[in-house]
């Protein structure tokens, strides 16, 4: 019985060293084990220090899809993050602050391990791949469609301020500054044209966002490179020759006008009258713009009003002859169009009114037959509507015309400047299909670049208006416009000399 008692008590105290020891003995294996078990799913190696009977919330740090491993303290980040902005941004992002690059993300969890801190790790990683944003404000551009074009600035009024710069090149500041405040520019009083309203065809919204410093514009130059081109970089240039003008440029490259070539060369050039400097580059890549500048305006001009030829048979002239008893003289009119500008470029001109100020008066000539004699008036009318001088005489070396265009109507009639006999229609590599009228009278004009052939043979007489063609832009052309010149005696005459009232361009 006494045995008994003792193996009955051996027994007991073994279970109590079993119950006791052996689980301190296990738990200190595994957590020997543990001290050399890493997370091998994150890219920075980062030691399980143990196994927790409860779960606890852990941050988990990702680029992209590249997990990280676990953040130890968040404050830890945020302090990288003004640490960084003050030594790399504040300088030249004043008015910024930093954030996580877009693709870097936190996810809070429920863990049972507790991780060895890697935090300083973790920065190093974000810092050497400079995987933080600034903030930013975000231009957005949007039509009917939504948001099609965005930029980033790192100040708001930069912007502001470019913008006005940009508006400038399409309307005079002045005339800004009135429409801005609610008013209206005042009504012409004389030749000329006034702005009466401004628009931007998109809807323009801003918005704050962290982006890559390399994203955003920090100088006004930057923003209105933008505003002009938009994401194009290509570019072409053109050298100047010696003696050429603005307009000759422009004639030359894509029929831009002298403004078009000025406003895209505004570091260069200030006036579409500038002399130009012989190998100056200028650049010849118009706006593509992201958004739609419309500026419609009012253009009082003064034309003419060309006389008539009245013919009087007289008996006692034989076939053939004529006689002039009463001078033909152009009246002239005061006509005021409307005009639709976008991005500078002329689009549409809507006669709005027109009031006559000189009446014509008629010619009077008599003559043997009703024939139309094929003898010039010796005076001369435009040989198109609405003409405008995209190039004068000699706007580049050799180009001994001048070239007209239709800005309402660019591929509109073409006109007999003069009554005569069509005496060359024919083509020619650099004038395309080409027309000469001999005026019978000592003068010739020259009409080149028609879109067609004129319709008009040899050897017909035309009277002073007749349609001959339509404007072209055949043979060596930037743009649809008819090349005029007239001979007297042979010799090549610019028809502005006298001949035609340029003065109205």
């Amino acid at each position: 019985m006494g045995n008994r008692l003792i193996q009955i008590g051996i027994c007991l105290v073994a279970a109590i060293l079993v119950v006791f020891f052996v689980p301190n003995a296990q738990k200190n294996a595994t957590m020997a084990h543990l001290q050399d078990v890493k997370d091998k799913s994150s890219l920075i190696n980062q030691t399980i220090l143990k196994v927790n009977q409860n779960p606890h919330e852990v941050l988990r740090i990702y680029d992209g899809k590249q997990y990280l491993g676990v953040l130890t303290n968040e404050a830890n980040l945020q302090k990288f993050l003004k640490d960084i902005y003050q030594e790399k941004y504040k300088e030249k992002f004043p008015n910024s602050d930093c954030h996580l690059g877009k693709d870097v993300f936190i996810t809070q969890e429920q863990s049972y391990f507790s991780y060895e801190n890697v935090d300083d790790k973790i920065i190093k990683y974000l810092k050497d791949h400079d995987l933080v944003t600034l903030k930013a404000t975000c231009v957005e551009f949007a039509n009917k469609k939504g948001v099609y074009a965005s930029f980033y600035v790192e100040d708001e009024k930069m912007y502001e301020k470019a913008m006005h710069t940009y508006l400038s090149y399409f309307i005079d500041p002045k005339e800004l500054a009135v429409l801005n405040n609610g008013q209206e520019t005042p009504p012409l009083k004389t030749y000329g044209s006034r702005t009466v309203g401004i628009s931007i065809e998109q809807q323009i919204t801003t918005r704050f966002d962290y982006v890559p410093s390399d994203q955003i514009k920090t100088t006004e130059d930057e923003i209105l490179e933008y505003l002009k081109y938009g994401d194009n970089k290509e570019r072409q240039y053109y050298k100047v020759r010696k003696n050429e003008t603005v307009a000759g440029v422009g004639a030359k490259n894509y029929g831009l006008s002298a403004t078009q070539v000025m406003n895209i060369n505004r570091d260069k050039i200030s006036s579409v009258d500038q002399v130009l400097e012989e190998g100056m580059e200028l650049c010849v890549t118009y706006f593509t713009p992201p958004l739609d500048i419309i500026v419609n305006r009012e253009h009082m001009k003064k034309e003419s009003i060309y006389f008539k030829t009245l013919y009087q048979e007289d008996p006692t002239l034989r076939k053939g002859f004529n006689k002039t008893v009463q001078e033909g003289q152009d009246g002239s009119k005061n006509t005021l169009y409307a005009e639709k500008w976008i991005n500078g470029v002329l689009v549409t001109g809507t006669l709005m009114s027109s009031i006559d100020t000189l009446q014509p008066v008629n010619e009077i000539m008599k003559v043997g037959t009703l024939e139309i004699p094929g003898v010039g008036t010796g005076t001369f009318r435009w040989p198109v509507d609405n003409p405008f001088i995209s190039n004068g005489w000699l706007g580049y070396p050799g180009h001994f015309a001048i070239d007209i265009q239709n800005p309402y109507d660019l591929y509109g009639k073409l006109y007999a400047s003069d009554r005569g006999v069509i005496e060359e229609n024919s083509y020619h590599p650099i004038s395309g299909n080409y027309v000469v009228i001999n005026h019978n009278n000592g003068y010739k004009t020259y009409y080149g670049h028609l879109n067609v052939p004129s319709p008009l043979p040899v050897g017909t007489r035309v009277e002073k208006g007749d349609v001959i063609g339509q404007l072209g832009m055949t043979g060596r052309a930037t743009g649809p416009h008819v090349h005029f010149f007239i001979m007297k005696d042979g010799v090549r005459k610019n028809p502005c000399d006298g001949w035609l009232p340029c003065y109205q361009n």
